[in-house]
């Protein structure tokens, strides 16, 4: 008889182990646990002057910024990495992603997420570095300079994240359709004439081939017909206090074993209903980065 070559849902201890492992190895705390003061992005939108921008790929890393004596998560959390990693680095801010290379966010976020590193493993991530949060002068000015020290440093996992000019709305969607085809996540733009500000404005935009959003689970609901005894949808809720369930995009996995309760997630969606509520969500992933399990939300 030939082999039985049928695939197989998982059972209910692998589900379990895979989850476990995602969810119980939290990042070590940060002195108070403070978010650091960031940059952050909004979304783009047509009718932007593009011409005002610089253009670079969106990493899907983990979000990090380097204050010149420890490697922070957005949310204030430390992430423990090999002192060889670290070694040599300016005591200026260099504001970046932890990032394992296109396809790898889930191996990446496991890596940045242990309290004992892994040698062989970090030796696989760069940081990429985007921005100096303290040095003074516009984007451009320090675009330079976040170049000039990168190179100064002379680490082949520190890295200048390359940035380009981009036309007009058509040049954009060419430049996304090939990142996306070559298995990127999207793109970012920095306003060229813009200084450092700590908080979520419009002199940074991502740019992605879809709208993406957090969302914290509240409950499971049962599934029927091929789902019965397992998950048929998330109960969800947003930030901003909309509910609603997501049923589409889980795997065998996360339907014998939900993302539990009070875990944040990621989930996709294609525009707005009037009441608000997403269309066509569809789930993407937990948050295993998650500055937002038990913390005030923070979106990336």
């Amino acid at each position: 008889m030939s082999p039985d070559r049928s695939v197989h849902p998982p059972s209910r201890r692998q589900a379990l182990g895979f989850f476990c492992a995602l969810l119980t190895c939290p990042l070590l705390p940060a002195v108070g646990a403070e978010p650091p003061p960031l940059m952050r992005a909004n979304v783009y939108r047509p009718g932007v002057d593009l011409s005002a921008y610089w253009l670079s790929e969106k990493y899907d890393g983990v979000r990090a910024l380097w204050d010149g004596q420890r490697l922070l998560t957005r949310g204030g959390q430390a992430i423990v990495a090999p002192d060889w990693f670290t070694a040599g680095w300016p005591t200026q801010p260099m504001d970046g992603e932890v990032w394992g290379g296109r396809g790898r966010f889930e191996s990446t976020v496991s890596t940045v997420r242990q309290q004992q590193p892994d040698d062989e493993a970090w030796r696989r991530l760069r940081f990429m570095v985007f921005d100096l949060p303290a040095y003074p002068g516009v984007f451009t000015e320090r675009l330079h300079a976040y170049q000039a020290l990168v190179a100064s440093l002379g680490q082949a996992w520190v890295v200048a994240v390359p940035q380009e000019r981009v036309a007009d709305h058509a040049h954009l969607l060419r430049r996304l359709d090939q990142m996306v085809r070559e298995g990127g996540e999207g793109l970012m733009l920095h306003r060229a004439d813009a200084a450092y500000r700590t908080e979520r404005n419009d002199d940074l935009l991502k740019v992605k081939p879809h709208e993406d959003a957090e969302a914290r689970v509240l409950g499971h609901e049962p599934g029927r017909g091929k789902h019965l005894g397992r998950l048929g949808a998330l109960l969800v809720e947003t930030p901003e206090g909309l509910r609603f369930r997501i049923g589409s995009g889980l795997t065998d996995a996360q339907r014998v074993l939900p993302p539990p309760v009070g875990s944040w997630i990621t989930y996709r969606f294609r525009g707005q209903h009037g009441s608000g509520l997403p269309r066509f969500a569809t789930f993407v992933r937990v948050r295993t980065d998650a500055d937002l399990n038990g913390l005030p939300i923070t979106r990336p």
